[in-house]
């Protein structure tokens, strides 16, 4: 085979997504009722870089081995999503904590409503209210999907591999 040849054949090989691969795509989640909660189908593609923390190990598992153009459907289990409930992250705390906020009468406190909470670390921690009472204000911080089956759908756009630099040029 002559030289050029075999350089055609090595450099048209179809990039996979791996560890490392900055990886361009359009993508939708759902619940497992079809109910959509995110996408972007309908606006430019997202790109992030395997395993950065952008996506989910399982939303990545999913796209490991494919290429451009391919499309990933699959349904993922709690586990491999966003996890399971953990009856941990439900916390009853005493009202009076909250007297000026439930008295808030432009913004309303009531059950559904999500409060911020900063951690140890001054890190931003969303919970959930769940129900109010005389006493308690119940309060549940697990990620709104756990516990749930969630339908990852993507249309993945382009691969470049990890040892690959990229440079734009302007």
């Amino acid at each position: 085979m002559p030289e050029q040849d075999k350089h055609a054949t090595a450099t048209s090989a179809k990039a996979l997504v791996a560890a490392g691969s900055k990886v361009t795509l359009n993508f939708s989640l759902a619940l497992a009722d079809g109910t959509l909660v995110d996408s972007n189908f309908d606006k430019p593609p997202a790109s992030f870089v395997v395993g950065d923390g952008s996506l989910l190990p399982g939303f990545e598992e999913a796209l490991f081995g494919k290429g451009a153009g391919d499309v990933v459907d699959v349904l993922l289990p709690e586990e491999q999503s966003f996890g399971a409930i953990n009856p941990e992250n439900v916390q009853v705390l005493p009202r009076r904590k909250f007297a000026r906020l439930l008295a808030n009468s432009t913004d309303p406190v009531v059950e559904g409503t999500v409060l911020s909470f900063a951690d140890a670390g001054g890190f931003e921690i969303p919970g959930v209210v769940k129900s109010i009472d005389e006493d308690t204000l119940v309060m549940d911080f697990n990620h709104p999907l756990a516990g749930r089956e969630i339908r990852f759908q993507a249309k993945i756009v382009s691969v470049i591999p990890a040892d690959v630099q990229v440079m734009e040029i302007r």
